[in-house]
C-alpha cells in the first residue's frame, strides 16, 4: 500500500469553470463595463456642452435616459449571479445615487440641491468603477 504524502492544493470549483453561472458572471461584468463607459460618455458630453457647443446637452440628457435602466438590471442581476455581497451593495448604491441625481435636477427646493448634481455624478463614477473592478477580481471566467 502506497501513501501519497504530497499536499494537494484545495480545488475551487468556481475557479475551474465547473459552475453553470460562469456565463452569467461574464454578462454581468459586460453590463458593468457598459454602464461605466456610459458614465464616461456622460461626463465628456457635459464638458463639451458646457465649454464648447451647447447642442451636446441633448446627448447628455439622452444618455442618462438611455442607460439609467441598466443600473436596475445590474442590481437585479446580483440576485441571480453568484457574486459577493460587496457587488450587490455597490449595485444598490448606484441605483440610489441615480435616484438622487434625478432628484437634484428635477426637484426645486430653496436649498438648491442642484449644486450636489456634479458631486453625485463623481460618486456615481467612483461606485461604477469600483463595481467593475470588484466583479473583475471575483469573476470566474
Amino acid at each position: 500500500m502506497t501513501m501519497n504524502t504530497e499536499i494537494e492544493p484545495p480545488t475551487d470549483t468556481l475557479r475551474l469553470g465547473g459552475d453553470p453561472t460562469d456565463w452569467k458572471q461574464g454578462v454581468f461584468y459586460g453590463m458593468a463595463i457598459v454602464f461605466n463607459l456610459c458614465l464616461v460618455a456622460q461626463v465628456l458630453t457635459v464638458g463639451v456642452a458646457y465649454f464648447d457647443d451647447s447642442a451636446w446637452w441633448n446627448v447628455h440628457v439622452w444618455l442618462v435616459r438611455g442607460y439609467s435602466g441598466l443600473s436596475l438590471l445590474l442590481w437585479a442581476g446580483t440576485w441571480f449571479v453568484l457574486l459577493p455581497n460587496k457587488v450587490r451593495s455597490l449595485s444598490m448604491g448606484i441605483v440610489i445615487l441615480l435616484g438622487l441625481q434625478f432628484c437634484s435636477i428635477h426637484i426645486r427646493t430653496p436649498f438648491h440641491l442642484e449644486v450636489l448634481h456634479p458631486l453625485i455624478g463623481f460618486s456615481l463614477f467612483y461606485l461604477s468603477s469600483s463595481l467593475v473592478h470588484s466583479v473583475a477580481r471575483d469573476k470566474v471566467l
